[in-house]
């Protein structure tokens, strides 16, 4: 015999609305308190090249760097160049070229300053085609 009324039995129910709102409580704060690594901070080994050196190119201006910041146009030496000596003496070097291949040849110890200058300057007398030297791996 079943004493039992055969009644509607409720199915347990699992709210999951508070637990949301936990994991997105715990979210935010793994966030808000995740430190990051600073780009400065990273230690950059520049890679060696075994490539042969390209060939001289007949539209190509070569700019030499030295590590005092002293300027050097196809082995023409600027003292105390400042970047519109530096647009005239790339557009007098180019001459009849209209889109010559800037090289830039940088000292190790120059300053960055120096070979953005160069860029720059590069830039202003509208020419887009920059290239760096960099030394053979042994």
């Amino acid at each position: 015999m079943n004493f039992r009324l055969r009644g509607h039995r409720e199915e347990p129910e699992i709210n999951f609305i508070p637990l949301i709102d936990v994991l997105l409580v715990i979210l935010i704060f793994l966030m808000v308190t995740t430190t990051y690594s600073r780009f400065s901070e990273l230690q950059i080994n520049l890679p060696t090249a075994e490539a042969s050196k390209p060939p001289e190119r007949i539209d190509q201006i070569d700019v030499a760097v030295d590590s005092k910041g002293t300027y050097s146009i196809n082995k023409h030496v600027l003292p105390g160049a400042t970047r519109d000596t530096l647009v005239q003496e790339l557009k007098r070097a180019a001459g009849a070229a209209k889109d010559p291949v800037i090289v830039i040849s940088a000292d190790a110890e120059a300053s960055h300053q120096s070979v953005v200058r160069v860029m720059e300057a590069a830039q202003s007398a509208g020419y887009g085609k920059i290239t760096f030297t960099i030394q053979q791996g042994k």
